[in-house]
């Protein structure tokens, strides 16, 4: 494997598969078959996932609500899906531990990167929670963050779309595909793969985004390995 440690980032739309809202069941079990694939390849795998399918911050602040209290809700709509991920490694039989950037006892234990760390060297699979912890900063922002902390080799963003393209390739039959950019012409190009706080961390630490379609069952082993999947973002 070209990767030994990743933080996966999955978007809490991915989630919904054919629904219009909520989980679908079929999608989180062929995700955890993925990841339960790779993990026993030998591959540490961090996990941040974001709440969209249930709730954004920004819903909130178009309908009158503070963004604050808006930005919070919408970190207990990551722990929803991250519970339901772990649920559905654990009956895929990984070994998973949740950890929660909000306290919640009862449920996952709270973020310590040490502790963290320690699981991925054990061959768990380790999901981040309720984003940063803090309003006004994305789970794209969170998933920078924590691999960054827990020394990860890349930044796998499993998305609907094959890879970036020129423009949206769901708008224009003319967009093109792009194997590999450099941060610097994702820049100069406006494309937006991340907010810009989550896209700075990676590009000033030298943390490499991978930007790959989740869907398609094998696309994440093939990564992993170094095939030629998706698209990568490097400096």
């Amino acid at each position: 494997m070209k990767y030994k440690r990743v933080l996966l980032k999955l978007s809490g739309e991915s989630l919904m598969g054919e629904k219009a809202f909520g989980i679908d069941n079929n999608r989180l079990k062929s995700y955890a078959e993925q990841i339960k694939e790779v993990r026993e390849l030998g591959v540490e795998v961090a996990i941040v996932i974001g709440g969209g399918n249930i709730f954004r911050g920004v819903q909130a602040e178009e309908g009158g609500m503070d963004r604050t209290h808006g930005d919070y809700m919408g970190m207990l709509a990551t722990m929803i899906n991250a519970m339901a991920l772990q649920a559905s490694l654990e009956s895929a039989g990984v070994e998973s531990r949740l950890q929660s950037a909000i306290e919640m006892k009862a449920i996952a234990e709270p973020f310590i990167r040490r502790k963290a760390m320690r699981h991925l060297e054990k061959g768990r699979v380790v999901i981040f929670g309720a984003g940063t912890g803090n309003p006004y900063f994305t789970t794209d922002s969170a998933a920078s963050l924590r691999a960054i902390e827990v020394n990860a080799d890349a930044i796998l963003k499993g998305t609907r779309v094959d890879g970036i393209y020129s423009a949206d390739p769901e708008k224009d039959p003319n967009a093109t595909k792009y194997d590999m950019i450099s941060f610097d012409d994702v820049y100069s190009k406006g494309l937006n793969i991340m907010d810009m706080t989550a896209f700075t961390l990676c590009k000033e630490n030298d943390l490499p985004i991978i930007v790959f379609d989740m869907d398609t069952p094998g696309n994440l082993k093939q990564v992993l390995a170094g095939e030629q999947v998706g698209t990568i973002v490097r400096n």
